[in-house]
């Protein structure tokens, strides 16, 4: 009876030490961000204002147009960006997250998932900063086809966020338990995000590649494409299809599931490795 009981309040303990350690983590992870810069955290919206002026400024040109899917182009390019962002953030970042935390996991008891965790809210965070520049850019193109703010906004917070935090949190899983054994895993990723970016409608719209059939059929099997036109679709103040919503939910609640599995049933050999 008495063990039962020391085995319940030990496991409550290991999940709020687990709890406060994750805030303070992610609480570390903005902050550092932009550590030694000037400007410091208002970086976190400027960097996707200022990718936006460039990259609309460039592709503006190459493609003579500036709306795109019924979307003002500079919205267009922004709103897919910070998408992008948000899984790239927190996939990239947690790759080395459970080797450069091996302090806390070898004198802690932690629950391990906290980690990769961390990243993925992190990017969180730095996606609502990277809202505010969007807001922005909307407030100044107001009058620009397809620029407006409508109810359909608050399908960002539920069910949209939830399903693209799911995804990446899966994907983190994966490579955070990779890079254990196999540190060129970083490395190789950059290139696939690279590769994975272009394969992804941010700057250009399926409408431009209609005529090749292999190539749009590979878009529509990218996960990525998917949130990225659901994103945009209630920007401009539609509700998504259910199917949509079911292609969504199927990629996130999917790719989370394996990723913890693949996570959990490797975690205890992580010390062994580290």
């Amino acid at each position: 009876m008495q063990k039962k009981y020391y085995e319940e309040t030990s496991g409550k303990e290991k999940f709020r030490r687990s709890i406060n350690t994750l805030i303070s983590i992610v609480n570390r992870n903005v902050r550092n961000q932009y550590r030694n810069s000037v400007l410091g955290i208002v970086w976190t919206v400027l960097n996707p204002l200022l990718n936006m002026i460039v990259i609309a400024l460039v592709f503006s040109m190459i493609f003579n147009r500036n709306q795109m899917d019924g979307l003002f182009y500079p919205v267009y390019i922004l709103s897919g960006n910070i998408v992008f962002g948000l899984m790239r953030n927190a996939t990239s970042n947690a790759l080395p997250c459970m080797v450069n935390n091996y302090d806390l996991l070898s004198k802690t008891r932690l629950v391990h998932e906290i980690f990769p965790i961390s990243n993925v809210l992190s990017a969180v965070v730095n996606f609502f900063f990277s809202m505010l520049a969007l807001f922005v850019v909307m407030l100044f193109f107001l009058n620009k086809p397809g620029v407006g703010f409508h109810f359909t906004l608050l399908l960002t917070v539920v069910p949209f966020l939830p399903m693209l935090m799911l995804f990446s949190a899966g994907i983190a899983f994966i490579l955070a338990t990779i890079y254990i054994r196999f540190r060129d895993i970083q490395h190789i990723y950059s290139v696939v995000l690279t590769l994975w970016m272009y394969l992804t409608p941010l700057f250009y719209s399926l409408e431009m590649i209609q005529g090749h059939k292999t190539a749009t059929t590979i878009l529509k099997l990218n996960p990525m494409y998917h949130y990225v036109i659901y994103f945009r679709t209630i920007l401009m103040g539609s509700v998504p299809s259910l199917a949509e919503h079911g292609i969504l939910l199927a990629w996130g609640a999917g790719t989370c599931l394996i990723g913890f599995l693949f996570f959990h049933f490797s975690k205890k050999k992580f010390l062994l490795y580290i």
